[in-house]
């Protein structure tokens, strides 16, 4: 994130700041670095500062306009949370006894959900497992507060997920959570993630088990060479699934990660409403989200590069569809590219393939769509569609 200095003449406390004077995200402060940066502009007035430790931070805090500045979730001292309020500034304090921070600035990691594996009480102990088992405690409970700390949650998220990916080339894979590692199903998908991944795509899965998992795997390995990911595969392999014990599952993962450290990069869009099923450790930024269709819309929404989807059953049909309906209309731009692996799975057993073709036919997005009998050959698939829509449209004919 830029830091940018702000308008030398704030505006007075009782004023709204006007959405022109500069663009939002260059006014968030998400780490004490900037904050210190921006302290060395004299003023914090129309700042937003998201869950940065201030404890430490007293004396400047005590001496630095704040007018029209935000403070969501950050400690500080009693004198300096009162000296900013009559400056001027909002704040929102931060909330005991949560197992997420609602205000937070950044995505999740892989190590920060999964703090505390290793102990005995394994998976049960982790953040991802308390705030799971917050959402639950809360989710039919009808309080008011609850449902607008899960909102402030996803919003942050939202906005942190943004950031991440400006500018990126996103491709979504997506697929059913129950295929076992060992399989070749599985394979095929890490082989598909470390593919994308080395044409210089970001891979965005719904940063679950299965089909989510492998090619986020696939990512992660992608510096590497076959024999590792051979190996790789093999040491998964041990355990096959998250039930029954989502420790051993995830602590194979972690096993993977220690023996290859610096894999590369890719995005996981988990949820919690489906959170028995964990989030997977091969995403290393982990947008994960209270609310699934928020998480659902964004995840697709993002996927500007296209996305692949692979065999999968209820969800993942509602996947297509959901991501078929904005290009059906063009409601966000020109249509983006589809591809539908495994042709029998796809026109047999759940046949989503013909809908989508009548619902294409005639329309800029029936050049978008592809099915493919395997999923070596959606790379492929996805680039020619690409290309296909960079291309010039073709001249009308002449009489």
């Amino acid at each position: 994130m830029t830091v940018v200095q702000p308008n030398s003449e704030s505006p007075a406390p009782h004023r709204p700041i006007e959405p022109s004077h500069r663009d939002g995200r260059d006014r968030e402060i998400e780490t004490l670095a900037e904050f210190d940066h921006v302290l060395e502009t004299g003023s914090l007035s129309g700042y937003r500062v998201q869950s940065v430790d201030l404890t430490g931070r007293t004396s400047a805090l005590l001496n630095t306009p704040t007018s029209d500045a935000v403070f969501l979730g950050c400690r500080m001292e009693p004198a300096a949370a009162a000296s900013v309020r009559a400056g001027g500034a909002l704040v929102f304090p931060p909330i005991r006894d949560l197992p997420f921070d609602p205000y937070r600035g950044s995505l999740y990691s892989p190590d920060e959900l999964f703090a505390s594996l290793a102990t005995e009480a394994g998976y049960a102990a982790t953040p991802d497992a308390l705030a799971y088992a917050w959402y639950q405690s809360t989710m039919s409970d009808g309080d008011v507060f609850a449902s607008m700390l899960r909102s402030i949650h996803d919003d942050a998220v939202s906005d942190a997920l943004d950031e991440h990916l400006a500018g990126a080339r996103v491709v979504g894979v997506m697929g059913g959570h129950a295929l076992e590692r060992g399989s070749a199903a599985y394979e095929g998908a890490a082989r598909l993630g470390r593919r994308l991944a080395r044409a210089g795509l970001t891979v965005a899965t719904g940063g679950g088990p299965g089909a989510m998992e492998a090619a986020n795997l696939g990512a992660y390995l992608a510096p590497f060479d076959d024999i590792v990911l051979d190996e790789s595969l093999a040491l998964l392999a041990k355990v096959p699934h998250f039930t029954p014990s989502v420790t051993d599952w995830a602590r194979a993962a972690f096993e993977v990660r220690e023996r290859r450290p610096g894999g590369g990069d890719s995005v996981g869009i988990p949820t919690w409403f489906y959170g028995h099923e964990p989030p997977n450790a091969f995403a290393a930024h982990i947008a994960k989200y209270f609310v699934n269709a928020v998480r659902e819309d964004g995840l697709l929404a993002r996927s500007n590069a296209g996305v692949v989807f692979l065999p999968g059953a209820a969800g993942t049909v509602q996947e297509i569809f959901d991501n078929a309906t904005p290009n059906y209309y063009g409601s966000r731009g020109e249509p983006t590219p589809m591809v539908l692996v495994d042709r029998t799975h796809w026109t047999e057993r759940l046949p989503a393939w013909p809908l989508l073709q009548a619902l294409a036919a005639e329309r800029p997005m029936a050049a978008k769509v592809a099915l493919v009998d395997s999923v070596e050959e959606a790379p492929e698939a996805l680039a020619r569609l690409t290309d296909a829509s960079a291309s010039p449209p073709a001249p009308e004919p002449t009489s």
